[in-house]
């Protein structure tokens, strides 16, 4: 299976899934891998490492901006078959435990199915696998505060609201901000194009995510790679300010 992989800067890849975007950090011949996509995006992950010249072998360390099923599909069997450490905010690694859940239910869903594109998307989640439960049996906190000694020098950056840790990933060196589900630029349930916050049934706080749109209007940068949609060019903070103005007057 062929994956969409798109060059953005020095050693920094974004890749399209079925419905999800990860991030590939290389640094010589060895990667740091920020999110995994669905549980059936699992050869696309694969085919996307290839393409880039690595293998799961050489990702040195999984990233997780959100411990929600289309963003950790893969993790444990990387952890599992190759002894890759799958790192997250504090207070999100309970929810990669699975010891609760913060996403959107299959009720929340239907209730929204008369939205444009909502049931489209939904056949999409479940031939994807997003109905699935692939927990992260062992996931570890980062380390410490700052930059992370990983390829790519990725800086964590708590934006709660999406779930309690969501966190997004700063690369002062490239000017990148992976911003996971924290700031989308596109998404088949949404008409908005460009910087936006999702729709509101994704997010298990909604006024705690247009918050946190605040703390990335304070990271500078001008490469935004989302979960969700393209790349989108141009300064991160007017990025944010924009979505946050969005999503203020809906």
């Amino acid at each position: 299976m062929r994956a969409d992989v798109r060059q953005v800067a020095d050693g920094t890849y974004l890749v399209h899934g079925s419905d999800t975007n990860w991030v590939i950090l290389r640094d010589g011949d060895a990667f740091t891998l920020v999110d995994t996509g669905y549980p059936g995006d699992r050869q696309r992950l694969l085919a996307s490492l290839e393409a880039v010249g690595g293998g799961p072998e050489a990702v040195v360390a999984v990233l997780i901006t959100h411990a929600h099923n289309d963003h950790i599909g893969s993790a444990e069997y990387l952890r599992t078959a190759h002894g890759t450490p799958v790192l997250l905010h504090p207070a999100e690694v309970p929810h990669a435990r699975r010891d609760f859940l913060q996403q959107v239910s299959v009720g929340e869903v239907l209730r929204n199915a008369w939205r444009p594109g909502v049931l489209p998307w939904a056949v999409r989640v479940l031939r994807s696998g997003g109905t699935e439960q692939h927990p992260v049996t062992a996931p570890q906190a980062f380390p410490a505060d700052g930059p992370l000694d990983l390829p790519g020098g990725p800086v964590p950056v708590h934006t709660p609201g999406h779930t309690d840790g969501h966190c997004v990933y700063h690369l002062p060196g490239t000017g990148v901000l992976v911003s996971g589900d924290a700031l989308a630029s596109g998404h088949s349930t949404s008409r908005v194009r460009g910087p936006h916050l999702l729709p509101g049934m994704f997010h298990h706080e909604r006024a705690r995510a247009v918050s946190s749109l605040e703390t990335i209007e304070r990271l500078d940068g001008d490469i935004l790679l989302p979960g969700h949609g393209p790349v989108h060019h141009g300064p991160v903070p007017e990025a944010a300010r924009l979505a946050r103005e969005r999503a203020q007057a809906s």
